[in-house]
């Protein structure tokens, strides 16, 4: 199998090290990078899309540098950004051909791509709208659509749901499963639950070091026995005695749900621990 390789990979900018000796291998799964603004996240994606070269260190598909493949490497590489720059005076359609023909398709390749992944983000009817005019979920869903033309053999997505609704981030999440079975998927995001169900390998990043990595469901039991759910009544006086990390309040009748890390209290039923708890607890956040 065919894998992206970095090895010891630091990129500075000044003195800063926006990514500091990052080593790892990537092969056909769907991995997840996880970490706040500024921990490394999107330089890791511009290194690898070759956008961005390396300080230090060397990234590699296949056993061979990427630099050196030049345009053989980025043409199996698909990317979609986190900003939705679009070319809004064009119209959706007019948008997947161009970047169809900047992929290095033919007029007849290009038809049948354009139909079948528009049909596939389920973007058909509006294909003649503007793109300023379409919602900022279809501009993702566009966005991911440009991503998979050529069939590329890593996918790259830059913070794939940001700014869309509910329905729109399940039909994406969905869209990323769906296309996954032959390609490296790597997306990068701070939206937690978005990756929980579908990422088979889980990077948390901090400070440009990987913090810890592996499967979501083993990263989670690293922290078994420390999250409790309680009831209480609703309010926020209910809250003032309680010691430890609140991740989440439920409110259910006249009564809240709150999941507690390290509840020194001892009280409540003791719950497996999300992915979600897991990232407050490696960056310390609190509610």
């Amino acid at each position: 199998m065919k894998s992206l390789e970095l090895v010891n990979v630091t990129k500075k900018y000044g003195k800063t090290a926006a990514l500091d000796d990052f080593s790892y291998s990537f092969e056909n799964r769907i991995y997840a990078i996880l970490g706040p603004n500024g921990s490394g996240k999107t330089t890791l994606l511009n290194l690898i899309t070759d956008n961005l070269l390396p300080t230090s260190g060397r990234i590699e598909y296949d056993g061979k540098e990427i630099h050196e493949m030049k345009a053989s490497y980025r043409a199996m590489i698909g990317f979609a950004p986190q900003q939705q720059s679009l070319y809004e005076g064009l119209s959706l359609n007019r948008f997947m051909y161009y970047m169809a023909s900047l992929k290095g398709l033919g007029k007849k390749e290009a038809d049948i791509q354009v139909e079948m992944l528009l049909d596939r983000v389920h973007l058909s009817e509006v294909r003649n709208k503007k793109l300023g005019g379409v919602s900022g979920g279809m501009k993702q869903r566009a966005l991911l659509a440009q991503a998979l033309i050529g069939d590329p053999k890593i996918l790259v997505l830059d913070e794939p749901t940001a700014g869309v609704d509910p329905g729109e981030r399940i039909a994406i999440r969905n869209l990323i499963s769906e296309v996954s079975d032959d390609k490296t998927i790597i997306i990068a995001t701070h939206i937690v639950s978005d990756i929980e169900l579908i990422a088979d390998k889980v990077i948390i990043l901090k400070k440009g070091r990987i913090a810890m990595d592996g499967a979501p469901a083993e990263l989670c039991a690293g922290m078994k026995g420390r999250v409790r759910e309680v009831r209480l009544a609703k309010g926020k006086d209910s809250l003032s005695g309680i010691k430890g990390k609140i991740s989440s309040i439920t409110p259910c009748g006249n009564e809240m749900t709150v999941r507690i890390i390290d509840n020194d209290n001892g009280n409540g039923t003791e719950v497996f621990p999300s992915l979600e708890e897991l990232f407050l607890d490696v960056f310390e956040q609190k509610m």
